[in-house]
């Protein structure tokens, strides 16, 4: 099973081993997060909307 890692600046959740395929380096993702959250449709979640998060996916609640 592939870690996954959270983007720094928006706390999006992605395997490791996809990161190549975003053309980022490597420094802007970090493996200490906690807690995780999966939105479905991001326009009618309330918790969503607090986090600021605009399109459905997996997402760290807590990024250091």
């Amino acid at each position: 099973m592939a870690k996954k890692l959270a983007r720094k600046t928006d706390k999006r959740l992605i395997k490791e081993n996809m990161i190549g395929d975003l053309n980022e380096s490597k420094s802007n993702f970090t493996s200490s997060w906690q807690g995780r959250i999966y939105v479905k449709d991001a326009q009618n979640s309330f918790i969503a909307k607090e986090m600021g998060i605009k399109e459905k996916g997996e997402y760290a609640i807590k990024v250091r």
